[in-house]
């Protein structure tokens, strides 16, 4: 059974690795693997069924708050994207520097992805320095370096990455905690490739020609009052979390809740065109839906894995190949990252390690192991640019080549990486 289930689980991760040369969505795969798993527990384990559900509804209600949590934010994300709240930041930037743009975009891309997400905010991104950048080769090491930036700024706040998400809804890690001790390595993990990139960058970018401006059907103080808005939102979310004890997904339904009703209540006297192109159900149409069932299915096959005891015999081993070296796990977590999604490979650590219930023990809640794991598996992911989802969507957009990311770009993520790494184990 167990080599069967392990089986399944790796066939079906080779095709979400291979997504693009197989041409099939990453999804597909996930969600297969996240029945199959279920199907040959039940019907191999000998465990009684009604004994196997209330596994299953118990996995399904952990998965379940980060999938609610994930679509409410990207919702009212998409809703500011809508309103043209992000073309805010395109009207500041004035700048033909290469490197004095290279760090404003970044730094810009390190914090703005510490509130949105990483994904979210690489695509943004990506979008404008399409309007700043002409040249593809120099508009490409500009992106390698959002990917980055968009990874470290994501890792240190608990609702910047999926992984750092998982940890926070898992009672692993607490939001203030969290920030305080992640921080410094991010930056650093940002600042290295930075400092190499300022020295090989020269002269400045050259802007595209201007193309013909389609009329807005937001003004600019209502572009600036939805952005507002939907990063309150977003950003209150811990502060809820920490007053009412509820999880973190109840406080973004509400947010999403109040977006959408502060979006009806500005357009209702719009036109009915206007009203439906604005609305958060046409928004609604808009969410990477596909992301969601990845993370449905592949949360599933892990649960599945977890319930068979594998994660526990897997890190059984870990811990003797290691001597128990909280380092080296999750610098090897880290790094298997940026080969195969930081997703299971996070649900996978939180299914072989418990919570301890000694406060002084690295495994108890903001302990460092779970603290430097969100470092690794936040920003493991630059090193390859099919490690993190910001890369997948840069891969896809700017149709970046696999072996020119390795070549200009993933030495200066591992470089960062390590660098991070390094400064988080001398503050501990």
């Amino acid at each position: 059974m167990i080599v069967l289930m392990i089986s399944v689980f790796l066939i079906g991760y080779a095709c979400i690795a291979l997504e693009h040369p197989l041409k099939i969505n990453k999804a597909a795969p996930a969600l297969i693997i996240g029945v199959l798993t279920w199907v040959i527990y039940i019907t191999m384990s000998g465990t009684a069924p009604h004994e196997t559900l209330e596994h299953l509804q118990h996995h399904l209600g952990e998965t379940s708050e980060t999938l609610f949590f994930l679509l409410a934010a990207m919702t009212i994300v998409e809703a500011v994207d809508s309103h043209s709240g992000f073309s805010i930041l395109t009207n500041v930037i004035k700048t033909r520097s290469k490197v004095k743009l290279l760090w404003i975009i970044c730094v810009l891309t390190f914090f703005m992805s510490a509130v949105l997400d990483n994904l979210t905010t690489t695509i943004v991104m990506i979008a404008l320095l399409r309007k700043l950048i002409a040249d593809k080769e120099t508009r490409w090491t500009f992106v390698g370096a959002v990917i980055i930036a968009a990874n470290a700024g994501g890792a240190w706040s608990p609702i910047g990455d999926v992984t750092t998400i998982m940890l926070w809804i898992g009672g692993q890690i607490s939001a203030v905690n969290i920030m305080g001790a992640i921080l410094i390595p991010s930056l650093i993990a940002l600042i290295v490739p930075l400092a190499v990139l300022s020295f090989t960058l020269k002269g400045d970018v050259e802007r595209p020609s201007l193309e013909s401006s389609e009329t807005s059907l937001t003004t600019p103080r209502m572009q600036t009052f939805i952005l507002c808005l939907g990063v309150l939102m977003l950003v209150c979310v811990p502060p809820f979390k920490m007053i009412t004890h509820l999880p973190p997904y109840m406080g973004m339904l509400l947010g999403l809740g109040i977006v959408w009703v502060v979006t009806e209540v500005i357009h209702r006297n719009r036109s009915r065109h206007t009203r439906n192109l604005l609305s958060i159900e046409n928004v609604m149409r808009k969410v990477d839906v596909p992301t969601i069932f990845f993370f449905l299915g592949i949360l599933t096959a892990v649960g599945a894995l977890a319930t068979a005891g594998i994660l526990k015999d897997f890190s059984g081993w870990l811990d003797a190949v290691t001597d128990k070296n909280i380092y080296v796990i999750n610098l090897t977590i880290g790094v298997l990252s940026s080969v195969v999604d930081n997703v299971p490979l996070v649900a996978g650590a939180m299914g072989m390690y418990e919570i301890a219930a000694d406060t002084t023990s690295v495994y108890a809640m903001d302990g460092s192991f779970w603290e430097m794991l969100a470092y690794c598996a936040g920003t493991g992911g630059s090193i390859l640019i099919i490690g993190s989802a910001a890369g997948v969507a840069a891969m896809g957009i700017e149709k970046i080549d696999f072996m020119w990311y390795i070549r200009k770009i993933s030495w200066l993520a591992l470089l960062g990486y390590l660098a991070g790494a390094a400064a988080f184990m001398l503050f501990r």
